[in-house]
């Protein structure tokens, strides 16, 4: 067993959502943290990415926590929160007890937390605004309970107003692109120690593309509207896409 054992936990910001390979599968700032994180040590590492698309911070919690700690990992990242303040009458306060649980469960297993607030999409979102005031409130409650506690590694991403531009983020503007992905993947490296290629922190900017006015609205605010009336997820129904362990060897091994 490798000295190594990284799981992570989450949403579509996790799952890798906005990084899709040619060949359909989705990668994303975990998956390439943990292969940097090979590359940097030199040593294999086992990695494994519980993460689902569309999930609520207490489903994440409550689904895939304990099915992580179960793998008896070394470090383990935690992410959520995303898709609840999208929603009206949600209130912060919920949202960080849900990461208090992550927490108080990672010192009972002796697990290392990596700890990450999601990248800032509001500048490039209708109803922006609204979404910048919540994450607002979100960032500062969490970084207040966890104040204190040096002993957590902390990748902070909605403070970074470079990442929160456009040329960081896909087409449906809710999920970063592989520009995004890639500068994730670097702070994440830098917070456990380790270090990631410098071009990462600032891939070279994608032609722009996409949809834009009603056509935006039509392919992307549209199903995300039905999802919500329907009391569906995108999330239904998927498996995690490393659901046990996945051993990364150095690049070139």
């Amino acid at each position: 067993m490798t000295s190594v054992r990284f799981v992570a936990i989450g949403d579509s910001f996790t799952e890798g959502v906005g990084d899709e390979l040619p060949d359909g599968r989705t990668r994303g700032w975990a998956d390439l943290a943990a292969q940097g994180w090979a590359d940097s040590s030199g040593q294999a590492i086992s990695y494994a990415n519980l993460a689902i698309r569309g999930k609520l911070v207490w489903p994440i919690v409550n689904e895939q926590l304990d099915r992580a700690l179960a793998l008896n990992p070394t470090h383990l990242s935690f992410n959520g929160g995303g898709n609840d303040i999208l929603r009206p009458r949600t209130k912060a306060s919920g949202i960080v007890d849900a990461f208090a649980q992550v927490l108080r469960r990672c010192d009972e297993e002796g697990v290392k937390m990596i700890l990450l607030s999601g990248a800032n999409p509001s500048k490039q979102l209708p109803m922006g605004a609204v979404f910048q005031r919540r994450g607002d409130e979100l960032s500062r409650a969490v970084d207040v309970h966890f104040s204190g506690r040096d002993d957590v590694f902390r990748a902070l991403n909605w403070p970074d107003n470079e990442l929160a531009t456009p040329p960081y983020w896909s087409e449906d503007r809710l999920h970063m692109n592989v520009r995004g992905h890639h500068r994730v993947a670097a702070r994440v490296l830098d917070a456990v120690g380790q270090q990631a290629p410098p071009e990462w922190w600032s891939l070279p900017e994608l032609e722009a593309y996409g949809p834009r006015g009603w056509d935006y609205y039509r392919e992307h605010v549209g199903p995300w509207i039905k999802r919500r009336l329907t009391r569906t997820s995108s999330g239904d129904g998927r498996e995690p896409k490393y659901g046990l362990w996945h051993v990364m060897e150095p690049s070139g091994s």
